[in-house]
């Protein structure tokens, strides 16, 4: 049975999408497949209902717990940051937040592991991703600076709060030719591309102004 609400109507309908998908084309997103899955994910479902006709602006929104959901561009951005050059088997991800970046990432890679500090945010996201039959999602309720270091080592690790400096941890946990996609700054924050060419060695590329939450340490129950 098709569930209704996944296809949208009127402000979250197929054309919104549409529209959505080409605007994010206009920003520079040159990744049809990226495009496509930002294009198809019920975004509305990952937000409260009473925003859901705003899901489709090209614009954060608040979760709770002073946390948003990010942009499309933006998501769409990192995800297509993340995935350029060979594919990725094992992802990373710092902050489920509400679960929609989550939820665009497993369907373009093998298996995604996703760290939250906030559980009630957590089991949210959760319960939509199994809307979303998206069965290669693995969840842990942890400080995300810490990664998952059970889980090393990743072929990307994508991070969605801006630390301070990029945690060595996260660093520690990319596999040799992998990639880390993370916003860094406190009143500035750059979104920047780290790739580990070699066991010691690490190439770091600067690529645009962001705007994300910090990322903050302990767990909240």
């Amino acid at each position: 049975m098709i569930d209704m609400d996944l296809q949208g109507i009127g402000m979250t309908s197929r054309r919104t999408r549409d529209r959505l998908a080409q605007r994010l084309r206009d920003q520079g997103v040159i990744s049809e497949e990226v495009l496509n899955v930002v294009r198809d994910t019920p975004r509305h479902i990952f937000i409260d209902e009473a925003l859901s006709h705003r899901a489709y602006e090209d614009t954060a929104l608040p979760i709770g717990y002073n946390q948003t959901i990010s942009q499309p561009y933006i998501v769409a951005r990192m995800t297509e940051l993340l995935l350029e050059g060979e594919s990725l088997n094992k992802v990373l991800e710092v902050g489920t937040g509400s679960g929609y970046q989550t939820a665009v990432l497993a369907q373009l890679v093998d298996q995604v592991f996703s760290v939250e500090r906030i559980r009630p945010l957590q089991e949210k996201a959760r319960k939509r991703l199994q809307r979303l039959k998206l069965h290669n999602v693995m969840l842990r309720h942890t400080d995300g600076g810490m990664g998952w270091p059970e889980k090393a080592p990743f072929d990307g690790i994508l991070v969605t709060a801006a630390p301070r400096e990029i945690p060595h941890e996260l660093l520690e946990q990319l596999a040799v030719g992998g990639r880390l996609v993370i916003p860094v700054g406190h009143d500035e924050q750059i979104l920047k591309r780290i790739t580990r060419v070699t066991e010691d060695k690490y190439e770091t590329e600067t690529l645009e102004a962001v705007r994300f939450v910090p990322l903050l340490s302990g767990t909240v129950r």
